[in-house]
């Protein structure tokens, strides 16, 4: 597999990449374990990971990419290819991160998921996951008091706890 880098556009006109969306190449997993870095539009990769890891989990309503790249991660070397290949819009209003409070909600899904099957995964990224999972939990916290959802403090500072 590999992915290229981006241009950002918003209302015709180039967007600034803040320095942690910037692509680096160099430790792919990490790059990509507190956000999705990479868009589908600048990946390419053989048919055959897919049967090695399965398709986008059709359960997520949003980070169905995330979830994707970071199963295929622990199993498969990736390779930036370093050039702005592809423009990426942003800004529009049926963005999916505009619909959705907590995304990081749906990025736990996924690393807990990950943990599930932790025997297919080396000692150092279960480390790395569960280090990304505490400080999600951590930040859904704070939304959730700041926003008073009580059933979610609860299930937050549960998970907390269990670290």
């Amino acid at each position: 597999m590999s992915y290229t880098d981006e241009i950002w556009l918003r209302d015709a006109l180039n967007v600034k990449i803040p320095k942690k969306f910037r692509k680096i190449g160099k430790d792919v997993f990490s790059e990509n374990l507190s956000f999705c870095n990479i868009a589908p539009s600048s990946a390419l990769l053989h048919k055959s990971i897919f049967k090695s890891v399965d398709l986008f989990d059709e359960s997520l309503e949003v980070c169905e990419d995330y979830d994707l790249w970071l199963r295929i991660m622990i199993e498969n070397k990736i390779a930036l290819v370093d050039k702005k290949l592809i423009r990426k819009y942003a800004g529009h209003e049926d963005q999916l991160s505009f619909k959705y409070w907590g995304m990081d909600r749906f990025r736990v899904f996924t690393l807990e998921k990950l943990l599930k099957n932790k025997n297919k995964i080396n000692e150092e990224k279960v480390q790395m996951i569960k280090e990304e999972l505490l400080k999600k939990y951590t930040l859904l916290l704070k939304g959730a008091i700041k926003h008073d959802r009580e059933e979610d403090i609860k299930i937050y500072k549960g998970k907390i706890a269990q670290f």
